[in-house]
């Protein structure tokens, strides 16, 4: 810092009112000072301002100071001036290249042990906490929501800066304090991917729907066990996923087409889901869905939703009936990244300009090369591979964690 330079941080705190910043900063620019740095905010009509500035050798401290002092007594606001050595100015300064990280803290509610815990382990990996937003709206006193309240929604979200001491151990830690406080917790590289997203893609079985349709099938074709069977024999690894899904179709012949229809038009669509659709169509936002479901139904939620895209399986239908067969490649886990890859291709779209939204191992692959991936109200051994998870409100909370505020979407 040249000789005869000062630094001083100006702190102003008080009742927010039109004018305030206007009427300081006036004061500065009769000095013609050099700003450094500046930030506001206002919480509950609190009004808190941090003018980082500097005086030239040519400028006397004194004068400055003391008209600022008379304007804030005049608008009714406490100032405070701290110096800032040349020392302190340097370290600020050598922090600019740092890492920047977004971690995003959605429940019914939040608590202050939930912001307790989070700033917790912050503080724990060596992050310094830049700033605090609050995404959703305000909430009036007499109707503040229980946190088990299935109406309700909350999001605050972290602006943070510095190098973890240990990604797996802090994304571990957040898992697990996720499931202690009931609350998601999002951890983001703050990059130019994460705030130009431009395609989202869905599966469709309990992701989009609160159901698996082969399991409605099932049910109305009166082999609903059966199917149950060859599913858990899946699971166990006893037959791989194509073959369980060509036993499980075959045992649907003869079920006539209007039952698809029945279940279409009454498919029970997540919470959350409309209101997400409605967002991302707003702003221009490409969607898919890539389901190992059957694209019958997702042609149904497509023209429901306005869905740029459905990949799914075909059913072949003959007379008006379910012949027990399928039509053409079975969509597989792999399958679903591939296609996720060709859109994005198709589109101009970075890998990471892409989300994915799942609830099953067979959504990992396109949830992994997704530059936001997420797995929704999915078993534990899916939530701990992917690198988020929502599991504690409806779909639109995905619009949280791409940075949307309550006001852009409402």
């Amino acid at each position: 810092m040249a000789k005869g330079r000062e630094v001083i941080l100006m702190s102003i705190s008080g009742a927010d009112r039109p004018g305030v910043t206007s009427s300081l900063t006036s004061v500065l620019a009769d000095y013609d000072v050099n700003i450094l740095d500046i930030g506001q905010a206002v919480i509950h009509d609190h009004l808190s301002l941090g003018i980082l500035f500097e005086l030239s050798g040519a400028a006397e401290t004194s004068p400055v100071l003391k008209d600022i002092l008379f304007k804030g007594y005049e608008l009714g606001v406490s100032v405070k001036f701290t110096p800032i050595t040349e020392k302190r100015y340097n370290h600020w300064v050598s922090l600019q290249g740092k890492d920047r990280y977004i971690i995003t803290l959605i429940s019914r509610k939040i608590t202050s042990h939930q912001l307790s815990k989070v700033a917790e382990i912050i503080y724990e990996q060596g992050l310094n906490i830049d700033g605090i937003t609050r995404l959703t709206g305000r909430v009036p006193l007499d109707s503040v929501p229980e946190i088990d309240d299935k109406s309700s929604k909350a999001c605050v979200q972290f602006s943070v800066r510095g190098t973890p001491r240990d990604t797996v151990e802090m994304r571990g830690s957040f898992i697990d304090v996720s499931k202690e406080v009931g609350a998601d917790i999002a951890f983001q590289y703050d990059n130019i991917y994460r705030r130009n997203r431009r395609l989202v893609c869905f599966d469709m079985d309990s992701t989009l729907i609160q159901t698996e349709v082969i399991v409605e099938l099932a049910k109305r074709a009166g082999v609903g066990d059966e199917v149950d069977r060859i599913t858990e024999s899946a699971m166990r690894g006893e037959i791989d996923f194509k073959e369980s899904f060509a036993k499980r179709v075959a045992l649907l012949k003869g079920l006539d087409e209007s039952v698809m229809q029945e279940i279409a038009e009454n498919l029970p669509v997540t919470e959350g889901a409309e209101r997400l659709f409605k967002t991302l169509k707003k702003y221009g936002f490409r969607t898919a869905i890539l389901s190992g479901g059957f694209t019958y139904f997702g042609k149904h939620l497509q023209r429901k939703f306005d869905i740029d895209y459905v990949f799914a399986n075909d059913l072949e239908i003959v007379d008006g009936k379910l012949t027990g067969n399928y039509l053409g490649e079975v969509v597989t886990g792999e399958a679903k990244a591939e296609w996720l890859k060709k859109i994005a291709f198709k589109e101009d779209i970075h890998l990471e300009q892409v989300v994915a939204i799942g609830d099953g191992a067979n959504d990992l692959p396109m949830i992994n090369i997704a530059g936001l991936g997420i797995a929704f109200h999915a078993k534990p051994k899916v939530q701990e591979t992917a690198k988020h998870a929502i599991s504690t409100i409806g779909l639109d909370a995905v619009l949280y964690l791409m940075g949307f505020r309550d006001r852009d979407i409402e």
